[in-house]
C-alpha cells in the first residue's frame, strides 16, 4: 500500500513492503536507496495492537539522517529485537548509547525536564528528547540554536506532552472533574482507530501501522510548521502592540493588531504576564483586541481568563449578544456594527473606528 509521508515541506510518498519473517512483521519503506556502502537500518517495534506514542516514534526516527529509510520491524521476539539497530516502546530498555527506548519498565521515571514532573516520557517523548531537534529541522530548514531551544520546547509543550500523558495515563484534569462532553477527536483516538476491528479480517495490521505512521507525522508537521512559521515570527509584533496600546486608548486595555487576526497573539500575551518585565502588568490587564478580518472588516475579541478555555477577563456586554447589524447599532449607537457573539467573547464591525468605540464602550460597562 502506499503510504504518504511529510517531510521537509515535501510530500513523500513511500511504498511499503510487507512481509513476515521470523514471527515478526517486518514494513519496509522503500525510497531513494541508501549508498551501497552502508547497510539499511533496522528499527524495532512491538507487534500487535499499536498506539500514537511508537507510530510518531517511528515517524520521527525516519526524519533522521541515521534512520530515513529505515526497515520498521513489529514483533515482541527479544532474539529478532536484538538484531535491532534501534528499539522504541518494547524490550523493557532504556539506553540511549544503545538505542533503546522503551518505557515501560517498572524502575524507569525519566520526564523530558524538571518543569515536567508529571509526565512520563513514552517512547514518542523519549525519540523526541534524543532526536527531537534534528526533526524539527528537517521538517523547517536550518535553525540558530536560540530559535531551535525554543522550538524544541514548545513543540514538546504544545504536542509531545499530550502524547506522553495519554499513553502513561495522566489525565489534564482532576478525577473529581466530570467532563461535560466526550472528545473522540483526538490524535490518540484517530490512530487508535486505525487498528483493524476484532471481526475485521480484511485489513493489514502493519498496512494499518503504516498510515498510523504518516498520520502522526502529518499531524507533527502541521504543528511544527505553525509554530516556527507562524507563532515564534509573531512574539515582537504581539509586544510591540502592546507597548502601543495607549496610543489605541488611554485606558491602557485595548490592544490593536493592524497585521490581521491571523497573528497568534493568546500565547504571547500570557508569556507576557509571566514574564519579568515594565509589559508584564499591562498584559495581565489588557481586556480586548482589535484586529482587520479577511472580509475587509474589524473585529474585537476578549481576552481569556487563561490560555485554554472559554472564560473571559471581560465578556462583552450581555445586552448586545447575539444582536446584528442594524439592531445591533440601534442599541449601541455605533454605525457600521456587524454582530456580537452569543456567547460575548467576539464581535465585528465594518470599520477600526467602529470596533474600537465597541471596546471603549465595554471596558466603560
Amino acid at each position: 500500500s502506499t503510504v504518504s509521508i511529510f517531510t521537509s515541506h515535501r510530500l513523500v510518498t513511500h511504498q511499503s513492503l510487507l512481509r513476515l519473517s521470523g514471527g515478526s512483521h517486518l514494513a519496509r519503506a522503500s525510497g531513494p536507496s541508501p549508498k551501497k556502502a552502508r547497510a539499511t537500518m533496522k528499527i524495532g517495534t512491538h507487534d500487535g495492537a499499536f498506539h500514537c506514542d511508537e507510530a510518531l516514534a517511528c515517524w520521527m526516527l525516519h526524519q533522521t539522517e541515521q534512520f530515513k529509510g529505515a526497515e520498521i520491524t513489529r514483533t515482541r521476539n527479544p532474539e529478532t529485537l536484538k538484531e535491532m539497530d534501534i528499539v522504541v516502546d518494547v524490550g523493557a530498555e532504556y539506553d540511549p548509547e544503545r538505542h533503546r527506548y522503551d518505557h515501560h519498565q517498572r524502575e524507569f521515571t525519566d520526564t523530558f525536564d524538571a518543569e515536567h514532573s508529571t509526565t512520563k516520557l513514552s517512547s514518542a517523548g523519549l525519540v523526541y528528547k534524543h532526536f527531537g531537534r534534528e526533526v524539527l529541522q528537517a521538517i523547517l530548514g536550518p535553525r540558530d540554536k536560540d530559535d531551535l531551544d525554543k522550538l524544541y520546547k514548545i513543540v514538546y509543550d504544545n504536542f509531545i506532552e499530550e502524547i506522553d500523558a495519554v499513553d502513561n495515563g495522566v489525565s489534564c484534569y482532576p478525577a473529581e472533574v466530570v467532563p461535560k462532553y466526550k472528545v473522540s477527536t483526538t490524535l490518540g483516538a484517530r490512530v487508535g482507530r486505525l487498528n483493524p476491528s476484532w471481526n475485521d479480517k480484511t485489513l493489514v495490521p502493519d498496512d494499518q501501522f503504516q498510515k498510523a505512521m504518516a498520520m502522526t507525522g502529518e499531524e507533527m508537521t502541521s504543528i511544527v510548521l505553525r509554530i516556527g512559521n507562524s507563532l515564534l515570527p509573531a512574539a515582537n509584533i504581539v509586544r510591540a502592540a502592546l507597548q502601543n496600546r495607549l496610543s489605541v486608548d488611554e485606558s491602557g486595555r485595548i490592544m490593536a493588531l493592524d497585521e490581521g487576526g491571523g497573528v497568534p497573539w493568546k500565547e504571547h500575551l500570557f508569556a507576557l504576564c509571566d514574564e519579568e518585565s515594565d509589559l508584564s502588568p499591562a498584559a495581565k490587564e489588557l481586556l480586548y483586541v482589535l484586529y482587520p478580518d479577511n472580509a475587509g472588516g474589524w473585529r474585537l475579541q476578549c481576552v481569556p481568563a487563561k490560555p485554554s478555555g472559554f472564560e473571559n477577563r471581560k465578556s462583552l456586554p450581555a445586552s448586545w449578544r447575539g444582536l446584528r447589524d442594524q439592531a445591533l447599532s440601534d442599541h449601541t449607537g455605533v454605525a457600521g456594527c456587524i454582530f456580537v457573539h452569543a456567547g460575548g467573547f467576539i464581535g465585528g464591525a465594518k470599520t477600526r473606528d467602529a470596533a474600537l468605540k465597541l471596546a471603549q464602550m465595554a471596558v466603560q460597562a
